[in-house]
């Protein structure tokens, strides 16, 4: 595997960052928004390719961005009812489309993963080597000072 940097990590949650405001608040009025999800679903098979595939792209990200298996699993979550009520629209018209329209699948995935990566304190440098020089127990304290943070991952591992 290639060797990923903090940089690797904000470009990934920047893109997801744009997915989010795509698939699901493209036009935004007030705390209500819809996006190319919502309209795409209306356009039989066109609309569940997108939304599967959106879904697949955000879990992609998040395994690319070693996010926590309890983020993985919410994103999961909310990815699966997102393309099951897609999907669900291909057979049963009209209902399911309505649902897919309201649920924003996508953009509470993206959230969920934009917030793992908000609270990981990334370091440019393997576990290993960490610990045999001593920086580990300084990225520890390091976490321990910000409340936000709840994890370390290391980059090169």
């Amino acid at each position: 595997m290639a060797r990923r940097s903090v940089a690797d990590i904000e470009k990934i949650w920047s893109n997801v960052e744009g997915v989010k405001k795509l698939s699901d608040r493209a036009l935004g009025i007030g705390p209500f928004g819809i996006g190319l999800d919502g309209l795409l679903t209306w356009i039989p098979v066109v609309g569940t390719v997108y939304s599967v595939g959106a879904a697949g792209w955000l879990l992609a990200q998040a395994a690319k961005a070693n996010a926590a298996p309890g983020t993985l699993l919410r994103m999961a979550g909310y990815l699966g009812l997102d393309s099951t009520a897609t999907v669900v629209g291909e057979v049963i018209p009209f209902a399911p489309d309505v649902v897919d329209m309201l649920f924003p699948g996508h953009l509470m995935a993206a959230k969920a993963l934009q917030k793992d990566i908000e609270s990981t304190h990334w370091v440019e440098d393997n576990e290993r080597e960490a610990r045999a020089s001593g920086a580990h127990e300084g990225h520890v304290a390091d976490m321990r000072r910000n409340p936000k943070l709840r994890r370390i991952v290391y980059l090169h591992d």
